[in-house]
């Protein structure tokens, strides 16, 4: 077995999300197990689903799994890692120092950078130091430090003293300030990471083009930090069975051209391929037939799915049009559509007259291409990172760099070199998109969900963290958390997909937003099979499971919208084909 062969020590599965990491890492651990190795199973995605696919209630500390001899898992929350991360960088200095300077070395410690790092301490408790893991012959990850945590621990500031030498940015130095002393120990994982003979990278990929391009760009940033021993995992390879199911065929042809599209620097890597499941992969017995192929089953009978409560994509333009202005953005983990739902959108409103400005945050999306150029009444823009970074920094440099000496400004120009900044960057330029909401539409395709999370995260507390750099704070930045919380002004929506894992974490982030104050427009359950009559084994079976997922939207949903799977979405959905797809297909 390719995934499997010669397997090295430490295993890490990585890739855009939905695209079946937790699956095939707890099914690699199973196999491993099965073979009479000792094994510990690792998640540290912060809406881990590997509670559900092996189904029993995992803790921080290693369970074992009674129907896999051999085999341990634990989920790391990252949440409760960076709370532990900060008491510990925090509480040497409590009683000492005035409660002004802890308060404001907590507010430094209380983003997203701090999660990233907080999560690589347990990553590095498992890799860099050997007695804390020396009863297992195999540690498999489900989910990999990404560039951005592996490019924060190369700052050479991160090793300073942060509390004494901080110049007051908006640097990486408050989350990196409690590095230093476990510096050998994060060397030493460091180091394993890009051993080859220690570790091996799996970049997880579906057979979709915009997977594919995102691991692709993922792979890219790990072997530009010297961790190249990575290999290819298709999942969710299909091809039809039955040739008389338009929609089996129709399947069928997008897997291909979307393989035939296969990124060079993807194509390179040794490959492993899994064919499309017809059953749900949870439990044990399941998973173990994940590479035998055998993933069959009977299909079911999505006769009694019932649909009526959710809306169609033309009710849902209709109520985003009663307003006549504000802001649309859509979210949802990687994977789902949300590109090209926002490009639909944003065509559909401009084509019925609104002065439309359409814009991304994700720095891996293309949506330039999506909607073409020369639209009437469409601006079509992308908020581009690295432009927003160089004018933040030179901003930076010429308001709080102008007060410091040679040193300071030394400091702080490194600073602003880190990924950190980046987000800062950005978040910016996302405040100023928002405000043109007030003048017609704007249509914002978000980031993945860390991402998108990070930049809303960031809203509360950006005022005083830019406050240290500039004399004043901008409008748009001042105004943003109230229009985002204002559901007249803005309407989030949250796309899913009928499956368990993209349902599951569009919950999360409704959670989280809810918790901001902001309360999301509606649901939109993408690429469903249920609107169909489907012959072909696989596709039908896969039918019959979609039930119980959009049953859960409905409930968690103000209002849930549903579009059937499309084998060119954004030509349907725009030139009103959409209809047209459903009548061909119907029962």
């Amino acid at each position: 077995m390719d995934l499997i062969s010669q397997a090295t020590r430490n295993l890490f599965f990585t890739g855009k999300g939905g695209v079946g990491k937790t699956t095939v890492a707890a099914a690699t651990a199973i196999v491993l197990a099965d073979m009479g190795r000792r094994i510990l199973l690792v998640s540290t995605d912060p809406a881990s689903n590997l509670d559900e696919v092996l189904g029993i209630l995992l803790s921080a500390t290693p369970t074992a799994i009674d129907d896999v001899p051999g085999l341990f898992a634990m989920n790391i929350d990252p949440e409760v890692a960076a709370a532990a991360y900060r008491e510990r960088v925090v509480g040497p200095h409590r009683g000492i120092l005035p409660a002004e300077a802890i308060a404001s070395i907590e507010e430094q410690l209380s983003g997203a950078c701090t999660m990233e790092i907080a999560a690589f301490d347990e990553f590095a408790k498992l890799l860099g130091s050997p007695k804390d893991s020396a009863s297992f012959d195999h540690i498999v990850f489900d989910t990999a430090p990404t560039g951005h945590t592996l490019r924060l621990l190369e700052l050479p500031a991160a090793w300073s003293d942060f509390l004494q030498a901080s110049v007051g940015g908006v640097s990486c130095l408050g989350p990196l300030s409690g590095l230093n002393a476990q510096k050998e120990l994060y060397a030493n994982s460091r180091q394993a990471l890009a051993d080859s003979q220690q570790t091996t990278i799996f970049v997880v990929s579906r057979p979709d083009k915009g997977a594919l391009t995102e691991a692709a760009r993922t792979s890219g940033e790990l072997a530009a930090l010297g961790i190249n021993n990575q290999k290819l995992v298709l999942n969710g390879i299909y091809s039809a069975s039955d040739g008389t199911d338009s929609l089996a065929v129709a399947f069928a042809a997008r897997c291909r051209d979307a393989l035939a599209a296969l990124p060079d620097s993807l194509a390179a890597l040794p490959c492993t391929e899994i064919p499309l499941a017809a059953v749900n992969m949870l439990g044990a017995p399941t998973l173990r037939r994940l590479f035998s192929g055998q993933i069959q089953e009977a299909a079911g009978n999505a006769a009694g799915i019932s649909t009526i409560a959710c809306g169609s994509f033309e009710e849902l333009l209709a109520e985003l049009e009663t307003q006549g202005q504000g802001v649309v953005m859509t979210m949802g983990k990687g994977g789902v559509g949300k590109t090209t739902l926002a490009a639909a959108i944003a065509l559909r409103l401009s084509a019925s007259g609104h002065q439309v400005y359409l814009t991304t945050t994700d720095p891996a999306a293309h949506i330039s291409g999506a909607v073409g150029i020369g639209r009437k009444n469409l601006t079509v823009s992308r908020i581009d990172p690295a432009a927003e970074t160089k004018a933040y920094a030179e901003e930076v440099m010429a308001t709080a760099g102008s007060n410091l000496g040679e040193q300071g400004r030394a400091l702080l120009a490194e600073d602003l070199r880190s990924p950190c900044t980046e987000e800062i960057a950005v978040f910016r330029a996302f405040a100023r998109v928002v405000a043109r909401g007030a003048d017609g539409f704007v249509v914002i395709d978000t980031a993945p969900t860390g991402h998108t999370l990070l930049l809303l995260d960031a809203a509360e507390a950006y005022h005083r963290q830019v406050s240290h750099t500039m004399s004043t704070v901008p409008e748009e930045v001042k105004s943003l958390l109230p229009r985002l919380r204002d559901r007249d002004f803005t309407r989030v929506l949250l796309v899913t997909l009928p499956e368990a894992t993209p349902v599951h974490e569009a919950a999360a982030l409704q959670r989280d937003l809810q918790r901001a104050g902001i309360e999301p427009f509606g649901w939109i359950i993408n690429q469903s099979l249920t609107p169909y009559r489907v012959s072909d084994h696989v596709l039908a079976s896969r039918q019959s499971k979609e039930g119980r997922y959009i049953s859960e939207a409905v409930i968690l949903a103000r209002s849930c919208y549903l579009i059937g799977w499309l084998a060119n979405p954004l030509q349907a959905l725009v030139a009103n084909l959409s209809k047209q797809e459903s009548d061909r297909h119907a029962k």
